[in-house]
C-alpha cells in the first residue's frame, strides 16, 4: 500500500512540474535588407529598368510595357507606396520617355 501511495505521489508531483521546454526552433538566416529608397532601388535595378534604357527619347505610345509598370508624367498622381520591383516610366508632357525608375 505504501508503494502505491508513493507511486501516486510521484505521479502527482510530475504532473505539477513545469513542462520541459522545447529546444528553440532554428531561425532562418536573416536576409539582407533590400533597397529602402527610390534611388537605391533604381541603382540596383530591382525593377528591370536597365532593359529599357535604349528607349529614352522615344514616345511611350510605341513601347510594350511589362505588367505592373506605370507611366508617370509631369502631372500624374501616383501612390506613395514603395515597391522596388515596380517599373516607372517617366515621360514629359508630350509622352517622350525621359527616364526609368524603380519605386
Amino acid at each position: 500500500m505504501i508503494r502505491a501511495s508513493l507511486f501516486a505521489l510521484s505521479l502527482l508531483a510530475a504532473a505539477c512540474a513545469p513542462p520541459a521546454s522545447d529546444p528553440p526552433a532554428e531561425q532562418p538566416p536573416a536576409e539582407a535588407p533590400g533597397p529602402q529608397t527610390r534611388e537605391e532601388a533604381t541603382a540596383q535595378d530591382t525593377c528591370g529598368a536597365g532593359a529599357y534604357r535604349d528607349r529614352i527619347g522615344t514616345n511611350v505610345s510605341g513601347m510594350d510595357v511589362q505588367p505592373g509598370a506605370r507611366v508617370v508624367g509631369p502631372d500624374t498622381m501616383v501612390t506613395e507606396d514603395f515597391r522596388p520591383d515596380r517599373l516607372n516610366i517617366l515621360v514629359d508632357a508630350q509622352g517622350v520617355i525621359t527616364g526609368f525608375a524603380c519605386y
